[in-house]
């Protein structure tokens, strides 16, 4: 987390979430986006420190598949695209969003109907861009997909008006 964010809720009287306050808060929400549901998107880890999480997704035959059978590039994108805007949120001990200015990926190898395990983090946190870095593996632990993007850090007050 961004010590900054962490004086400013200090300032406020606001003790910081602990990583597993978070994960409890992701794991238990029943407001999760439509399109985290459509990719089936699980918080399995967070860590604070590393500004980093651990997600699972379970990637659904019945709507990700391109015509070859295999789950379609797009969808990894929005995958990654998750590992990466969670891993913001974490690094701000959850006060921020931060929308994707750009992204880029490499495709390895092609991802398979099933559960798919992606890593966010956060490279670095400033005060205007984030810096993001994402990876999706297979069940056998073979790398998928690779991302690295910039990201506008956003208080959660700002950007809800």
């Amino acid at each position: 987390m961004s010590e900054k964010i962490r004086e400013i809720e200090v300032a406020e009287g606001a003790d910081p979430l602990t990583d597993e306050a978070i994960l409890d808060r992701f794991q238990r929400s029943k407001n999760q986006p439509t399109g985290s549901q459509t990719l089936g998107l699980r918080i399995t880890a967070v860590n604070q420190a590393q500004k980093s999480v651990e997600v699972t997704f379970e990637a659904r035959a019945d709507l990700l598949l391109n015509p070859m059978k295999q789950i379609q590039g797009g969808y990894l994108c929005a995958m990654l695209d998750e590992c990466m805007s969670v891993a913001c949120m974490v690094a701000s001990g959850m006060t921020h969003v931060a929308p994707t200015a750009e992204m880029k990926t490499s495709f390895f190898r092609p991802a398979q109907p099933g559960l798919i395990r992606g890593v966010g983090r956060v490279a670095k946190w400033g005060r205007t861009l984030a810096f993001t870095e994402g990876e999706l593996y297979d069940p056998e632990g073979r790398l998928l997909a690779k991302a690295t993007g910039t990201a506008v850090p956003t208080p959660f007050k700002s950007y809800k008006k």
